[in-house]
């Protein structure tokens, strides 16, 4: 039997003591080591999977952490964290105080530049490399690894772009596999498409044209070929673009098969790599689900609606529209800024666009949001998933900011329905009513009614609901959380005996100012609870309110507060920030 490798890797430094012909074993195990932990503790499989034997020859070749190596997204980072000092932690990953899904500065000198959101890489590396130059460092290595689904964002070519015209050293690594989360679209797509490891096509090579000297395409699985390439290539000046085919899930049958089940496929037994069975019957539906199966309903009955995604049409299930209506339903790639402006474009012909965009992306397309589509009035339909706090990704991907910095932006509506149904009624009285900018947002995982499909019902715009009413303390509540402060009131009243009113606002922006005056009126002490950062949401928003009106009533808002939450489960999140129900309960009963 083989001496294992891995077990005596567990930096860099040691992987370089291997003999050449070794290494195809560490790989082996390295898969294996990848396959067993997230099996049981979930994670990113497949990219990580399509990416070992690249890593093993980037440790190998380059002198890391002194040359620096940058990972665009963090998805194909596991092996990278398990050989830089990580092996025995890995199985913490994406939990509470345990290591992060994605690179991250603070946690390794390895981990060089913090991700998450993608195409962030080549720029990093730029900026890396140029600071080198400006420091007299001219022996430093600058490697970005980038996947073909991120090459195609406009951040990325922006930084190629720049680069081509400067004399760093920059490595880009174009690790080619067709697909990112779900397969990659457009015309760079089709031209990689083309390129074989037996052939390429004959017209002029995009890379070149950038001024990039372009090597490849070399097999992402040979590590022979890996190896004598990126000798090569470390003594190369001027920024270079290696062009490596690999195959994401590479190394487990069904994660080859099912490529984009098995991006993060949950719990799976290791040996066979199936599935562990994980039954949805009679559950509640994912909000996402409830959004995508009603933009069918509506898409039936309104010809004007269609449906725009960058790059996220499983997440965002707008799979259903693109399967039903498909020269309605766009995936134009991760690329946010133009799927919010192609939005705005449609907008001003006629057109319904139902913009559906995850809350942390939609961050990257600020401008476009504000100059785009609010500033010129026209009604684009946002719907922003994983709203509020998405456990396990952790810092990168918390939708924990839209409620703040959309409420600042002229002209535009935001809504926060607290259940599938309301999520269900208020896309439908979008598209009767929409004049002008319109945000909808909801939150990763499953609501709380199983029977969500009923018949449409008209929500009044700007106006909010009691749920429940009370005597002295008011809680009002934004969106999906009223689930939660639901349960607090009642477990308070049945202790206590006082009742507690209970308001759904349901709109941010307008406020239902009418509504408000009659609760400040009524209730001594009002209490706000909303799953999004403090400053500037929600309960900024009703203090504001206060303010302008003196009232003088006792106010408390309870949300997350000024600081970047970690990865861990909701639960575990939710009571780190303050907005669980045991948080709620003790506020409660402070002013009882």
């Amino acid at each position: 039997m083989k001496e294992q490798l891995l077990s005596r890797i567990n930096f860099p430094e040691d992987l370089r003591t291997l003999n050449p012909s070794d290494l195809p074993q560490l790989a082996k195990e390295l898969r294996e080591f990848i396959i067993n932990i997230v099996a049981v503790k979930e994670g990113h499989l497949g990219a990580s999977l399509g990416v070992v034997e690249l890593t093993i020859a980037l440790h190998y070749i380059f002198n890391t952490p002194e040359d620096l190596l940058v990972w665009d997204v963090g998805h194909q980072a596991y092996g990278h964290k398990i050989l830089t000092g990580r092996k025995d932690i890995f199985h913490t990953n994406r939990q509470l105080g345990g290591i992060s899904g994605f690179p991250k500065r603070a946690e390794s000198p390895y981990d060089t530049f913090g991700v998450g959101h993608s195409s962030t890489a080549i720029s990093a590396s730029l900026g890396m490399a140029i600071a080198a130059q400006l420091q007299g460092n001219t022996q430093r290595q600058h490697i970005a690894v980038v996947g073909d689904a991120s090459i195609a964002s406009g951040m990325a070519f922006e930084a190629l772009n720049h680069a081509g015209v400067t004399q760093t050293n920059l490595l880009v690594i174009l690790n080619d596999n067709a697909i990112g989360i779900d397969p990659s679209v457009g015309a760079l797509k089709d031209y990689l498409t083309k390129v074989t490891l037996d052939d390429a096509p004959e017209s002029d090579n995009i890379f070149e044209a950038l001024n990039f000297n372009y090597s490849g395409p070399v097999d992402g699985h040979n590590l022979e070929e890996l190896l004598t390439e990126l000798e090569r290539l470390k003594n190369i000046k001027g920024p270079k673009l290696l062009h490596v085919i690999t195959k994401k899930g590479k190394g487990l049958r069904q994660a080859e098969e099912d490529q984009v089940k098995y991006h993060a496929p949950g719990k799976f037994d290791a040996k066979t790599g199936d599935l562990l069975p994980k039954s949805s019957d009679g559950l509640p539906p994912k909000f996402q689900d409830v959004f995508g199966k009603t933009i069918v309903e509506l898409a039936d009955h309104n010809k004007g609606i269609v449906g725009i995604t960058p790059a996220m049409p499983t997440g965002s299930s707008l799979k259903f529209m693109m399967e039903a209506y498909p020269e309605r339903a766009f995936d134009v790639g991760i690329a946010e800024q133009h799927a919010v402006t192609l939005a705005a474009g449609l907008a001003t012909q006629g057109m319904i666009p139902y913009c559906n965009i995850y809350s942390t992306f939609l961050q990257r397309a600020y401008d476009q949001v504000i100059h785009d589509v609010c500033l010129q009035n026209l009604p684009v339909i946002f719907c922003l998933d994983r709203a509020g706090l998405v456990g396990e990704d952790g810092a990168t991907h918390h939708g924990i900011f839209d409620l703040a910095y959309l409420r600042c932006i002229p002209n535009l509506t935001i809504c926060a329905p607290r259940n599938a149904i309301e999520l269900r009624n208020i896309l439908y009285t979008a598209q009767l009513e929409i004049s002008g900018p319109f945000a909808i947002r909801y939150p990763r995982g499953r609501g709380n009614i199983v029977e969500w499909e009923q018949a449409f019902d008209h929500i009044e715009m700007g106006k909010g609901e009691c749920l429940k009413t009370g005597d002295g303390i008011a809680m009002l509540s934004l969106g999906f959380i009223a689930h939660t402060a639901s349960e607090a009131i009642q477990e308070v009243e049945q202790s206590s005996h006082v009742a507690i009113a209970h308001y759904d606002l349901r709109f941010l922006k307008p406020l239902d100012e009418t509504l408000l005056h009659e609760i400040f009126a009524k209730h001594s002490t009002i209490i706000t609870i909303e799953d999004g950062i403090l400053a500037g949401g929600f309960g900024s928003a009703i203090t504001e309110f206060a303010a302008k009106h003196n009232y003088k009533n006792t106010i408390e808002a309870l949300g997350i507060p000024d600081i970047f939450p970690e990865h861990g489960s909701i639960p575990e999140l939710h009571h780190a920030t303050g907005i669980s129900k045991e948080h709620l309960i003790s506020t409660l009963r402070k002013y009882q």
